[in-house]
């Protein structure tokens, strides 16, 4: 897998195999993009919470991508729980978000939260995401079959 550089972003986004919406310049990184927070929140003390991205993300065959906080967060004691995003994954991204700090963190809708990198494929996925949380819009809390 290859690290797609902000060059390489536009560039996929402008061929149509990677779709993020809204999708604003500022929020790119050299290596990445800002994904914003579509909720505001008080994330108490020794807390969990979800939230999602303001940003709806599709991602072709070819491209997957890793989520980070963004290091102010971890600097205040937030950390987050993230899963990998498989190719093919199209809607917006739940984040849990625990606050392991002793001080209420409050984050603002449309504030910047997490960081994702997209990553290149050596060959594109033949059986790309197409699970439970395809599409998805909002929290979307666990949907584990028991």
């Amino acid at each position: 897998m290859t690290v797609l550089s902000d060059a390489d972003i536009l560039k996929y986004i402008n061929e149509g195999l990677l779709r993020i919406e809204p999708f604003v310049l500022d929020c790119m990184s050299p290596s990445g993009y800002d994904l914003r927070s579509g909720i505001s929140i008080d994330v108490e003390p020794k807390t969990t919470v979800l939230i999602h991205t303001l940003e709806t993300v599709e991602l072709s065959s070819s491209i997957c991508g890793h989520i980070f906080i963004r290091s102010s967060f971890a600097r205040e004691g937030i950390f987050g729980s993230f899963a990998f995003v498989d190719p093919g994954f199209k809607g917006q991204l739940t984040l849990s978000l625990s606050n392991l700090g002793d001080a209420t963190v409050k984050i603002f809708a449309g504030e910047k939260v997490a960081q994702i990198v997209f990553m290149k494929l050596l060959t594109p996925s033949v059986r790309p995401y197409g699970g439970r949380y395809q599409n998805s819009s909002g929290v979307v809390k666990s949907k584990r079959n028991f």
